[in-house]
C-alpha cells in the first residue's frame, strides 16, 4: 500500500467589505466640516487596511439618529442585504441611531446575513458572543442621555421665552431682516408687498387671488418658489407684521419626537406686544383678523382653523363639478344671493377650472344619497340641471384651463389687467 500526500493549494484569502456611517443632526457649516472630516478619516482608515477591502461611507446630515428613514443609512442597509458589504464602522451607538428598538432590529438583521457592525466608542462587534447583550445595555444608555439632553434644550428654549428672547429665521419670513444683534428690522422692499396683501385682501379680494397676482407680477418670494393662497393666509395670520411676537406656536409632543404639532394651548406659549417694528398697524392687522373670521363661517370652515368642513347644510360636500371632480360650496355671491359654486373655481380661478353654480334656491327639496355629480343642460333654450351619481358618471371631458391671453382681461373683479411688470426685490 502506497500513500501520496496531496498537497493543499493555498487559497487566496477574500478582503472583508468594509464601509463606515457617519451622522451629524444639525445643517450648520460647523458640521458639514465635521462631517466632512469623518468620511475622509473613515476612508484612509479602511483603505489602509490590508485585510479591508473598500465599501464606501455613507453619511447623513441634518436628520435625527430617532428618525430610520435616513437616506444614506437606508442606502447603506440595502447594500448590506444585497450581500456587498461585510462589516460597518461607525463612531458610537448614538450616531447609529437613538432609538434602542432600532439599534437592536438591524443589529439582529444584519446579524442574520453574516454583517457585523463595529461601534468604535464602546468596541463592540455584533458579531461577538457578547456584542448583542453589550449592545442592549449601551443602546438603552445612549437612548436616555438623548432624551435628557432634548429635555435640557426644551428648559433652555422656555427660559429664553420667559425673558422675552425671540428665535426666528427671516430666510422664510418676508418683510424683515435680522441687525447685529438679533432684533427684526423692516425689509422696505418687502415690506411693500406686505402692505399690498393687507389692503387687497381688506378690499375683499381672496388668499389665493392675491397670490396669483404676486405671481403675475413676477414678485418673487422668500424661498424663490411661487406665491401659494395659504402663503397669503399665513401672512395675514401672522402677528409679526402689527410689531408683536407669539412664542411657542407649535410644539414636539414627548412620545412623536419627529413630529411638530400646533400648540393649541397643550403647552405654555409667551406673548410678546411691540417687540419690534410693525409693517401694518394694529388697527389694520385686526381687520384683517376680522375678515378672516367672517370668511371662514360663510364658507363653514371649522373654527380651529384645519380647513374641516362643519356640514352645517345637508348638501355639504355631496355637490361635484363636472369638470374637475371638486366639491361645491355654498357661498353668498352678491344682494344677499346664495348658490353652490365650484371650490376649484373659487380658490384658482376660472384659469383652473370654468366651473359651475347653481342657486340655493333651485336645490330646494333635492335629496341625494352619496355625493352628485351637477350638470348644465339646455332644454327647449332653457337652462336645466342635471344630477348625476358621481360613481356612474364619465369625467373623460377633461377640463383644459384656459391661457392667460385667452382669458376676459381681468384678473380680479373690477380691476383691468395690468401690464407685465417683475418687480426685483
Amino acid at each position: 500500500m502506497r500513500i501520496r500526500i496531496i498537497t493543499a493549494v493555498p487559497t487566496a484569502e477574500k478582503k472583508k467589505r468594509v464601509c463606515a456611517y457617519a451622522r451629524v443632526s444639525t445643517d450648520s457649516r460647523r458640521q458639514e466640516e465635521s462631517l466632512e472630516n469623518q468620511t475622509a478619516t473613515y476612508e484612509r482608515l479602511i483603505r489602509s487596511n490590508p485585510e479591508y477591502a473598500f465599501a464606501g461611507v455613507y453619511a447623513d446630515q441634518g436628520i435625527s439618529g430617532y428618525c430610520e428613514n435616513r437616506p444614506q443609512f437606508q442606502k447603506m442597509l440595502e447594500r448590506a442585504r444585497a450581500g456587498e458589504i461585510d462589516l460597518i464602522i461607525t463612531k458610537s451607538i448614538s450616531r447609529f441611531a437613538r432609538n434602542t428598538v432600532t439599534v437592536l432590529k438591524v443589529a439582529r438583521e444584519l446579524k442574520e446575513l453574516g454583517v457585523g457592525i463595529f461601534f468604535e466608542e464602546q468596541n463592540i462587534n455584533t458579531l461577538s458572543g457578547d456584542g448583542e447583550m453589550m449592545l442592549a445595555v449601551l443602546a438603552s444608555f445612549a437612548q436616555e442621555e438623548s432624551r435628557s439632553m432634548s429635555e435640557n434644550n426644551k428648559w433652555s428654549i422656555k427660559k429664553k421665552f420667559e425673558r422675552g428672547e425671540v428665535m426666528i429665521t427671516t430666510s422664510r419670513f418676508c418683510g424683515y431682516d435680522k441687525n447685529e444683534y438679533g432684533d427684526l428690522v423692516v425689509n422696505g422692499k418687502e415690506a411693500e408687498i406686505v402692505r399690498l396683501s393687507f389692503d387687497l385682501y381688506l378690499m375683499a379680494v381672496g388668499s389665493t387671488r392675491i397670490a396669483s397676482l404676486l405671481d403675475y407680477l413676477g414678485v418673487p418670494t422668500v424661498t424663490g418658489g411661487t406665491w401659494e393662497g395659504g402663503t397669503i393666509g399665513g401672512m395675514i395670520a401672522n402677528e409679526k407684521y402689527k410689531g408683536d411676537f407669539l412664542l411657542q406656536k407649535y410644539y414636539t409632543p414627548p412620545d412623536k419626537r419627529n413630529v411638530t404639532r400646533k400648540n393649541r394651548g397643550e403647552v405654555q406659549s409667551y406673548y410678546i406686544s411691540e417687540n419690534h417694528e410693525p409693517i401694518v398697524t394694529p388697527e389694520v392687522w385686526q381687520q384683517a383678523q376680522e375678515m378672516r373670521d367672517y370668511r371662514k363661517k360663510i364658507r363653514n370652515i371649522g373654527q380651529d382653523g384645519t380647513r374641516k368642513f362643519q356640514n352645517r347644510y345637508p348638501l355639504s360636500g355631496m355637490l361635484i363639478c363636472p369638470y374637475c371632480g371638486k366639491t361645491l360650496r355654498r357661498r353668498q355671491v352678491y344682494k344677499k344671493k346664495i348658490q353652490w359654486l365650484c371650490s376649484t373655481y373659487i380658490e384658482q380661478g376660472k384659469q383652473a377650472c370654468k366651473g359651475i353654480r347653481i342657486d340655493d334656491a333651485e336645490l330646494a327639496g333635492l335629496h341625494v344619497t352619496g355625493q352628485t355629480v351637477v350638470e348644465e343642460v339646455l332644454k327647449d333654450g332653457k337652462k336645466h340641471y342635471r344630477y348625476t351619481s358621481k360613481a356612474e358618471f364619465d369625467f373623460t371631458g377633461e377640463f383644459q384651463p384656459e391661457r392667460p391671453e385667452d382669458t376676459d382681461g381681468s384678473i380680479l373683479p373690477g380691476v383691468n389687467r395690468p401690464r407685465r411688470t417683475v418687480i426685483k426685490l
